[in-house]
């Protein structure tokens, strides 16, 4: 960490597109803390580069000439993890590799327009060189050979009975959050509690988010829609690019989808739906603040806290990213502090236990 301190960000960009390979470049090497060092026209050449380089992070491009860059990805992590950062396209394809990249072990990734390309790019330039500053600080593992299907590790079913009709957990997260999410949605049994969930995502990739992970949870999972009532067995995700809150309409809780300015450099953002809960579910609220950088949410967590929710904080160990998580606990919201794995656990252990109470109080 000290090297990296001292010393530029070294990064390879791996695009076919000489224009983008110019462009990326270009918007590297005018960042007073980073250096493109390399840049190449395929994974083949990309692999000599980062052998005889030692690059701190690669861009990657999605889909590339002679190997396709999910394969690239694959052996990348398998035989020398390093922080990379996809650049997709937004379709609905680019989506779907994108977020397949980001289970293979991508930090991030920044989408880049189908038309008006250099426009585009430029116009990310922060967003682009921001993601690969936090790329060079995550923490990247080695990609096991062949990973167990992803309900493999869920929980025994349990049924959580009406008391799921009271509670609502609220996840918030950012870098590394949508493989984190997916472990806490794959451990909810189908009667779990509601699940409102705003990750940092740009518009185009949501709605294939929520599909996948709609495949892979016993709740069912879906984009956000304005107005819709919040039920329980159902994860609601903020759409990209509009912000998701929570408000009370009768005996019913209904969900808000709306566009404004973003908050906190964010759009969606955890801090406007989480302060919704605190304002609007309070002692019926569990939070959860998963993998991310900076702080987006860690201010509204403890609003929340303070309203009688019950909050559980992502480690370090098991953060992609420790800026949210991290900011929440130096904010006081936190409750628990627990690996990824165990939130899922907890949070139904703590339900079950919640129901004890309210029998024995009766």
């Amino acid at each position: 960490m000290t090297h990296r301190q001292a010393t530029k960000t070294r990064v390879i960009v791996v695009d076919d597109s000489a224009l983008v390979r110019g462009l990326l470049a270009e918007i590297i090497n005018r960042q007073p803390d980073m250096t493109c060092i390399g840049a190449a026209a395929d994974p083949l050449v990309a692999r000599e580069m980062i052998r005889n380089l030692d690059p701190d992070v690669i861009t990657l491009d999605v889909e590339m000439p002679r190997m396709d860059g999910l394969d690239f990805l694959s052996r990348l992590m398998r035989l020398r993890p390093m922080p990379v950062v996809m650049v997709s396209t937004l379709t609905e394809r680019g989506a779907e590799v994108t977020l397949r990249a980001l289970e293979l072990g991508a930090v991030d990734f920044v989408a880049k327009p189908k038309i008006g390309v250099a426009d585009g790019l430029r116009r990310l330039g922060d967003d682009i060189t921001e993601k690969i500053r936090a790329a060079s600080r995550a923490t990247v593992r080695r990609l096991a050979p062949a990973a167990p299907a992803a309900g493999g590790g869920a929980a025994a079913p349990v049924s959580l009975g009406r008391l799921s009709t009271e509670k609502i957990v609220f996840i918030g997260a950012s870098t590394g959050g949508t493989e984190a999410t997916k472990e806490v949605l794959i451990q909810l049994p189908p009667d779990s509690p509601a699940v409102m969930i705003t990750q940092h995502m740009p518009p185009g990739f949501t709605r294939s988010y929520a599909a996948r992970l709609n495949t892979l949870c016993r709740i069912r999972v879906a984009e956000a829609n304005d107005g819709e009532r919040v039920l329980p067995g159902h994860a609601y995700i903020a759409p990209g690019g509009l912000h998701l809150s929570v408000e009370r309409s009768g005996a019913n809780y209904i969900a808000r989808v709306r566009d404004g300015e973003p908050v906190n450099r964010h759009k969606p953002s955890v801090e406007v739906l989480f302060r919704s809960a605190a304002r609007v579910v309070g002692p019926n609220a569990l939070g959860v603040m998963l993998t991310g950088m900076g702080a987006d949410g860690a201010r509204a967590m403890k609003e929340l806290r303070d309203a009688g929710s019950y909050n559980i904080v992502q480690d370090e160990a098991s953060c992609v990213v420790f800026g949210m998580p991290r900011e929440a606990i130096a904010q006081g919201a936190a409750h628990e502090v627990l690996p990824v794995t165990q939130i899922g656990p907890r949070l139904i252990e703590r339900l079950r236990s919640t129901a004890g109470m309210n029998t024995t109080r009766v």
